[in-house]
């Protein structure tokens, strides 16, 4: 009983709280709903799987971009828990229709299969909470450098993650001086501390080395609006540039347009927001 009352009490434990949060949030994410999926064709673009370099062997991504020599603006799409399944591969195509050279790396294949994987409480045990930041951290940078070698242009860098993506969308940002901005889509900011997951977003907000924006829903169960001004406020304390923005009817996950928390609306306009502080930032 000792271990459900950090998920009951008030305030609640950081450990709790995201259990709590967490699996809710998974929860949706299990029910599919592809018939108001949106699906991005191939048509002047190249795309397709590929594999990154990294200094623990090779990684599985996904790429898009325009056709021609570029060189293009890079944007590192960073995965949902779910992997990088069809939703996170239309992003990336989006964004090649938009000019960007767009990459998905596989930061989880080392420990496990997500693609396999449909229990929300299995892919936080034997998956997410298994991930170092500090290798993950490294996996990003080789990502960048696939990216600057494949016709993307890394003085025009940004980055944009959903969900845990947009975890280490925080996370990225305050470790890479190569970043011109970032974007995160309800990115858990209270997360608990662990021996190879030191840091939340939290704790790393006045680290911020680029502009970040974050998106996020005002019914997210995942994310109390305390703990995003929370992040906001270490940030600009900080002197840092950030930006968030809350919609106030949208639950986690309402740019996942093949699950039941997708909200057309506020996903599109906070695309253009998005799109916006690229542009405003460098990374264009």
């Amino acid at each position: 009983m000792d271990e459900v009352a950090g998920l009951r009490a008030y305030p609640l434990a950081r450990r709790g709280l995201l259990m709590a949060g967490l699996i809710s949030g998974f929860t949706l994410a299990t029910t599919r709903v592809d018939a108001q999926a949106i699906h991005t064709d191939t048509i002047g673009m190249d795309a397709g799987e590929t594999k990154v370099p990294t200094d623990e062997g090779d990684l599985p991504a996904y790429y898009a971009r325009p056709q021609g020599a570029g060189p293009f603006p890079i944007l590192l799409v960073m995965e949902e828990a779910f992997g990088v399944h069809e939703h996170i591969k239309d992003i990336c195509r989006r964004l090649a229709k938009l000019g960007y050279l767009a990459v998905a790396t596989e930061y989880y294949a080392r420990i496990g299969d997500l693609s396999k994987m449909t229990d929300p409480e299995q892919i936080q045990r034997d998956v997410i909470s298994r991930a170092p930041d500090a290798q993950m951290m490294s996996d990003m940078d080789a990502t960048v450098s696939w990216a600057a070698a494949n016709h993307g242009d890394p003085a025009r860098l940004g980055i944009v993650g959903f969900c845990r993506g947009g975890r280490a969308t925080w996370l990225y940002a305050a470790h890479s001086s190569q970043l011109k901005a970032a974007v995160a889509w309800y990115g858990q900011v209270a997360t608990p501390d662990t021996d190879i997951q030191p840091k939340n977003p939290i704790d790393i907000a006045a680290d911020l080395k680029c502009p970040l924006l974050g998106l996020y829903g005002g019914k997210d169960t995942v994310n109390p609006i305390a703990s995003i001004r929370e992040a906001e406020e270490n940030a600009k304390k900080a002197g840092k540039t950030v930006e968030i923005v809350i919609f106030p009817d949208a639950p986690h996950g309402f740019n996942a347009d093949y699950r039941p928390s997708y909200r057309e609306a506020d996903a599109k306009k906070a695309w253009g927001l998005m799109m916006d502080w690229f542009r405003k930032y460098g990374v264009a």
